[in-house]
């Protein structure tokens, strides 16, 4: 098995299409729609790509069939016959399995071996007991094999908050109903990672019918405890849910063993000997928000909220919430890289533009928009541009401003062009600005560069630095 990690995507979300589990009655095959969602979903397929299913073999769709068929362990017919479309119907996760990472980027884990968890609401489908006892045994399952413990809370905050809940919930990835998304988890850390959020939708059981919630829950929490998809379809981290024997008589297969005694070790007693497997990467620390030397990749505005990007974190700040949140830049946007150059927000357009080297992505809210990452160069940059240092965009022109060196560039996002007489030195526009700039924020009507550990808000009207500060001042440091 594999580690997990944050990438993505984050987490477990098991998604149940119309498969007829026993008792239930089999209802009509899926669309070609439905074929289409389900490899743009796992499988990263370009939605711009919009190609029937009656290609030629080399057509980016055929292959993705056969990228999906591969991982399942499935023919690689490349067609959706009728053995694979039975596999795409089950019940499943919704971490994508494009990729054949054995862990998310840096591995986490916590970083601590006794755990804490608290179930914070309960489904009306099972007594109470029954889901306190079947969460009991998920974890044990995994307690049995490691030196971590775990422990319940009746109150307050734990490592793992455990939930129910239906449609929107306060996260990213709403709920769809009966019959679709069973569960999702996130992998270890601060804030709301490590968490597992049960559909309420769903019809819990602790047998055969409807879906098993012990299953699900030690699929979950093994997500939660750090481990990613396994393509050995005997493993509990296979994708695709399969109640194929009685939980009474439950074990974790040698690939899940092996994958979080990577993690872990081995339990104390055991006597096994665990070599970590070379995927195993080690891990990143989280920047401490208030280190005075703390600088920043980029920073954005998102939709009211504001981003500040540090390696593969972001800090979020909100209007609702006064405490920053620490986050996986993978948490919200899986496919983007990590240690971004730039980032800006075009408000009329309700899009992020991300910038890593010659490239970048457009992102609404939670989706990176399909047909990217694009070339810088498609913006009118000349070749002699490797990358971008900052880029604001101010919301009154509609102008944008692309910083590069010790000079800058303006755009118009009216028109998708360069403006012409650029780029221009920074000094003669933005005097007291120095290079090189790590980013800039438009705010209160005044201009934040940031440079290094250092801010300076910058009144252009005045065409002066008024203010000079700490970076992190905006994390409440």
């Amino acid at each position: 098995m594999a580690p997990l990690a944050v990438q993505v995507l984050l987490l477990c979300l098991p998604i149940c299409s119309a498969y007829p589990l026993q008792g239930s009655v089999r209802q009509e095959p899926p669309n070609m729609d439905f074929a289409q969602r389900y490899l743009e979903k796992y499988y990263n397929l370009d939605k711009i790509e919009k190609q029937m299913f009656k290609r030629k073999d080399s057509s980016p769709v055929v292959k993705k069939i056969q990228e999906m068929q591969k991982f399942l362990g499935l023919e690689m017919t490349g067609k959706l016959d009728s053995n694979t479309m039975d596999v795409m119907l089950k019940p499943r996760c919704g971490v994508p399995d494009v990729g054949g990472f054995t862990t998310f980027p840096g591995s986490p884990k916590w970083r601590k071996t006794h755990l804490t968890y608290r179930v914070e609401n309960y489904t009306p489908d099972l007594p109470r007991e029954s889901v306190d006892a079947a969460i009991e045994k998920a974890l044990k399952v995994w307690e049995a094999v490691t030196p971590l413990t775990f422990s319940r809370l009746s109150e307050g905050e734990a490592d793992i908050m455990i939930s129910f809940a239906a449609g929107e919930h306060g996260d990213f990835y709403p709920f769809d109903g009966p019959g679709q998304s069973l569960a999702h988890a996130y992998p270890p850390g601060p804030g709301f990672y490590g968490d597992v959020h049960f559909d309420e939708d769903e019809k819990w059981t602790l047998g055969s019918s409807g879906i098993n919630f012990f299953l699900v829950a030690a699929h979950e929490l093994g997500h939660a405890l750090g481990l990613f998809h396994s393509d050995k379809k005997e493993s509990l981290m296979y994708p695709v849910y399969n109640f194929s024997k009685s939980p009474a008589h439950f074990r974790l297969s040698q690939d899940d063993i092996d994958g979080i005694q990577s993690l872990y070790g081995p339990h104390p007693y055991s006597g096994v000997i665990v070599v970590p497997t070379s995927s195993v990467s080690p891990r990143t620390e989280i920047p401490t928000k208030c280190d005075p030397s703390l600088s920043f990749d980029a920073v954005s505005p998102l939709r009211g909220e504001l981003l500040f990007f540090k390696d593969r974190y972001l800090w979020r700040l909100s209007h609702w919430n006064p405490e920053p949140e620490v986050h996986l830049i993978s948490a919200f946007w899986p496919s983007l890289p990590s240690h971004l150059d730039a980032a800006y927000e075009a408000n009329s357009k309700d899009r992020v533009f991300i910038f890593k080297g010659t490239q970048f992505w457009a992102v609404r809210g939670s989706e990176v928009q399909a047909g990217y990452p694009k070339s810088i160069h498609t913006l009118g940059f000349p070749l002699a541009v490797r990358k971008i240092d900052a880029a604001v965009s101010d919301k009154e022109t509609k102008k944008t401003y692309f910083f590069v060196g010790d000079q800058y560039w303006r755009f118009d996002e009216k028109r998708w062009l360069m403006d012409k007489g650029f780029p221009r030195l920074i000094r003669d526009d933005f005097p007291g600005i120095e290079p090189q700039v790590d980013a800039v924020l438009q705010a209160f009507g005044f201009f934040y560069f940031f440079h290094g550990s250092s801010q300076f808000e910058f009144d252009p009207n005045a065409k002066m630095v008024t203010h000079t500060l700490k970076s992190n001042s905006w994390l409440l440091c």
